[in-house]
């Protein structure tokens, strides 16, 4: 990055306390950006209470900036925005890291505006390359090519996929520094938050099983079928986007390019025809089951084992055989 290049710095994002494990990760990641370019790995941390700002230097941080205040208790972007750009223009980083979350993807476009500087979203891995440029990469045309990207503008924003990275591991010898900065209240053109609505809390890319639906189901209600199966298996629901899209099921069980991302260790697609943006979601899943009537469906050519039939025979007699091998064990 040249002479003068300044220091890393990550977004921790918290909610009701708890730090969300991505924030971890772009810690992780951006430690390693640090010590390849020998400079400081900071964060900082915005919360309405319930501060946890040791257990980010016990990840990694050298330099925690903590913001207190009632105003980051609820998802309020002009006021995260502010803080933000504020601290960054004073700290002045090379680099700044966002987790893509739901929250992080609404949040870093405002911050890139106020700074009038590139962003990168959705990144899937960022790396140093020989001559010391930053290059973020991320997945383009439905995940069929890896673009690198490299902006010019300063400091280069990116924001990063949950799951990409491994969490670093937790040395609570570390030392570091907790930064307490004066927080900016903002003014009338700050939002006013008259409820937050909490949708369901489905975390997809944690689950080690996946039974998704798609075009194959015949009514909303046939989700309960798959729900059966997801319990029976310690597993979760998805769905392709067009289903979300008819309002069928919350959009957070979607999976697939504009969706979520999901490397569970079994993906069972149901009356899923496999488009390429469903396939850049899921298809590095460990093992997947593919139920299609229609042989030439592509879901076949990503999957492990095919069966060739209607989903609304075949899931019933999965159940069956399920609950059979249950109640044998119970026995």
């Amino acid at each position: 990055m040249g002479e003068g290049a300044g220091g890393v710095l990550t977004f921790a994002e918290q909610r009701d306390g708890e730090i969300h494990p991505v924030s971890y990760e772009i810690l992780g990641k951006g430690g390693e950006l640090a010590d390849k370019l020998g400079v400081e790995l900071s964060t900082v941390l915005l919360t309405g209470g319930g501060s946890q700002p040791d257990e980010l230097i016990y990840r990694g941080a050298e330099k925690v900036y903590l913001y207190e205040s009632s105003i980051f208790g609820s998802p309020n972007e002009i006021a995260f925005k502010g803080n933000i750009v504020d601290l960054i223009s004073e700290v002045n980083p090379e680099i700044f890291l966002i987790g893509a979350t739901n929250f992080g993807r609404s949040l870093a476009p405002r911050i890139a505006a106020s700074l009038e500087t590139g962003l990168t979203a959705d990144c899937t891995d960022l790396k140093i390359d020989e001559d010391g440029r930053f290059v973020q990469i991320r997945p383009a045309f439905s995940g069929n090519v890896l673009a690198h990207i490299m902006t010019s503008s300063r400091p280069r924003i990116s924001t990063v996929r949950y799951g990409e990275f491994e969490e670093p591991e937790r040395d609570e010898g570390r030392g570091g520094e907790v930064i307490r900065r004066n927080v900016l209240e903002g003014g009338n053109e700050d939002p006013k938050i008259m409820e937050v609505s909490e949708g369901e809390e489905v975390r997809l890319e944690d689950a080690e099983i996946v039974i998704s639906g798609g075009r194959g189901l015949r009514d909303p209600s046939d989700f309960d079928l798959l729900e059966k199966l997801a319990d029976l298996l310690g597993g979760e629901v998805g769905s392709s986007r067009p289903l979300v899209d008819d309002g069928w099921i919350d959009r957070s069980h979607q999976v697939g390019y504009s969706g979520k991302r999901v490397k569970p260790r079994i993906y069972i697609a149901c009356g899923i025809s496999g488009a390429p943006q469903h396939l850049a979601g899921m298809k590095e899943s460990d093992f997947i089951i593919a139920i299609n009537s229609d042989p030439s469906a592509p879901i076949f050519d990503v999957a492990d084992y095919g069966i060739v039939g209607d989903l609304y025979g075949v899931i019933p007699e999965f159940l069956k055989g399920l609950r059979e091998g249950v109640d044998c064990l119970e026995e």
